[in-house]
C-alpha cells in the first residue's frame, strides 16, 4: 500500500518504496509507510464510533474457479456489456436503433447514463418506441439484478470475514461498528454467518423479518443465570445497505426480507438514484449516515468507494469541513494509477519521480475525481485528520489491527470448519 497523509511531505510514500536505488534507504522509507499505515489505521479503529463505508471495491475480491482469478461481482463496464448482449445477442441492430432512440453516443459505455437517459426519454416517447424502450429498461434491470446476485451459500468469503473480526469486535464499550454500503449483494451477510457475528440490519427477528428503523436503536446483552446482571456480547456490528438488497422486496405497505426474490428493492445505477436515496427505506439510511459523521470522535473507514455518487459524496466533506472530531481513511487501489517501472526509465523517466504523481501523465482518482482532489489538497496544507491509502479490500483487511483476542467461540467455529473441510 501506498500512503499520503499530513506527515508524508506532500508524497506518496510505499510499504516497499522504489523510489531509489539505495537498498537501505528503500527499507527505511518502506518502514516508515508500513509504521503510518498501521498507526493511522489504529487510531481509526480506536475511535469512540466506528463507520465504514463500502463501495464496489469490498465485492470484487470474491473470486470463482480453481485457479482463483475469475471475478464475480461486475463492474460497471461488466453491466454494460452483459446488457448489450442479453439485448441483441446476435449484434444485428437493435442495440444501435435503443442508442439512437434514447440519443446516447455509442462510444460512450456508461451503463448508468444510458438507464438515466432511458428514464429521462420514458417522459416523451409514444406509442411503439415508448414500448420498445421500456422492455430495454426492463430487461436491463433485470440483467443487473442477476449479475449481482453472485453468491452462493456455501461461500466461505475469507476477507469479508477477516475484516469483520478486525472491525466488529472491538470494545463493548465503545460503539458498535456501523457498515454502509452501496452494494447490492450479501458479501457481508454471508460473512457474518459464516464468523458467527450478529448483524443488526434494521430488520426484525419474526418471520418474515420486515423493516423498521427502531430495530437499529436495539442491542443484544447476555443476561446471568440470576437474571439480575447483563453485559453486551461481542461481535456485533451494523449493516445498512445505501442502496437496498436482493433480498429486500416492498410488500404491501412493508418492506421484508425474501430470498431469491425476483422482484428485489434496489435503486439502480442511473441519475435519479439521488432522488431515490431520499424515499424510504433509504431515507432512513442515510439519514443514519449522516447523523453518524456528525458524532464527535468518529472514525469513518471508506474501502473500494469512488466518491461518483454525488448524494453520498457531499455529505462526506460536509461533515470533513464541520466536524473537527472526524477522522478518516480512504482506501482505493486507484488513488495513485501504478506504472511500468522499466519501460518509464527506458522512457527516459527517472526513478526519483515514480512516487511523484503530479509528474505523472497517468494520475489517479486522487487527482482526477473532484472530491478527492479536494481531500488531497487538505492533507498537502497539513489536515492531520484526513488519510489516502492507495489499496485493495485485502490490503486493508490484513492491515487493520486485531484489537481483540479470539474468543472460544470464534476458536472453536475455526476448528469445526476446519473439521468440515471449509478450510482444507
Amino acid at each position: 500500500m501506498k500512503i499520503r497523509s499530513a506527515g508524508t511531505n506532500n508524497a506518496w510514500i510505499s510499504e516497499k518504496n522504489i523510489n531509489t536505488l539505495n537498498i537501505e534507504d528503500r527499507d527505511l522509507d518502506g518502514d516508515m509507510a508500513a509504521e503510518k499505515i498501521q498507526r493511522v489505521l489504529s487510531e481509526i479503529i480506536r475511535c469512540q464510533n466506528l463507520v465504514v463505508l463500502s463501495g464496489l471495491g469490498t465485492s470484487l475480491c470474491v473470486m470463482e474457479g480453481e485457479d482463483r482469478l475469475k471475478r464475480r461481482a461486475p463492474t460497471m463496464p461488466d453491466l454494460w456489456k452483459r446488457v448489450r448482449l442479453a439485448y441483441d445477442p446476435d449484434n444485428k441492430g437493435p442495440w444501435e436503433k435503443l442508442l439512437e432512440l434514447v440519443r446516447h453516443e455509442n462510444s460512450n459505455e456508461n451503463i448508468e447514463e444510458l438507464l438515466s437517459e432511458c428514464k429521462v426519454a420514458e417522459n416523451f416517447l409514444r406509442d411503439k418506441d415508448l414500448k420498445i424502450l421500456q422492455n430495454f429498461i426492463e430487461l436491463a434491470e433485470k440483467e443487473i439484478r442477476s449479475a449481482v446476485n453472485f453468491l452462493n451459500q456455501t461461500d466461505a468469503l475469507p476477507i469479508h470475514g477477516a475484516f469483520l473480526q478486525r472491525i466488529a469486535r472491538r470494545s463493548t464499550g465503545k460503539g458498535r461498528a456501523k457498515i454502509f454500503t452501496t452494494n447490492y449483494d450479501l458479501c457481508f451477510e454471508h460473512a457474518a454467518k459464516n464468523g458467527r457475528f450478529v448483524v443488526i440490519d434494521g430488520f426484525s427477528p419474526t418471520l418474515p423479518p420486515t423493516f423498521d428503523p427502531v430495530y437499529f436503536t436495539y442491542d443484544i446483552v447476555r443476561r446471568s443465570s440470576d437474571g439480575d446482571a447483563s453485559a453486551f456480547i461481542p461481535n456485533v456490528f451494523q449493516l445498512y445497505k445505501l442502496h437496498g438488497s436482493i433480498d429486500w422486496e416492498r410488500s404491501g405497505g412493508e418492506i421484508e426480507k425474501k430470498y431469491n426474490t425476483s422482484k428485489p428493492l434496489l435503486i439502480y445505477p442511473r441519475s435519479s438514484k439521488y432522488e431515490q436515496a431520499f424515499s424510504q427505506p433509504y431515507l432512513e439510511m442515510m439519514a443514519a449516515f449522516q447523523t453518524s459523521l456528525r458524532e464527535p470522535n468518529t472514525g469513518l473507514l471508506i474501502v473500494g468507494f469512488g466518491f461518483n455518487d454525488n448524494h453520498i459524496a457531499e455529505p462526506i466533506m460536509s461533515a470533513i469541513r464541520s466536524n473537527l472530531g472526524l477522522k478518516v481513511v480512504i482506501v482505493d487501489p486507484s488513488l495513485v494509477k501504478s506504472i511500468d517501472v522499466h519501460k518509464y526509465v527506458q522512457d527516459g523517466g527517472s526513478l526519483d519521480d515514480v512516487d511523484d504523481d503530479e509528474l505523472l501523465s497517468d494520475q489517479g482518482s486522487a487527482r482526477k475525481n473532484p472530491f478527492l482532489n479536494k481531500i488531497l489538497q487538505m492533507i498537502d496544507q497539513g489536515d492531520a485528520r484526513l488519510t489516502l491509502l492507495n489499496g485493495t479490500f485485502e490490503d486493508i483487511s490484513k492491515g487493520i489491527p486485531d484489537m481483540a483476542a479470539e474468543t472460544d467461540l470464534e476458536k472453536h467455529m475455526i476448528r469445526m470448519r476446519a473439521i468440515d473441510g471449509d478450510l482444507l
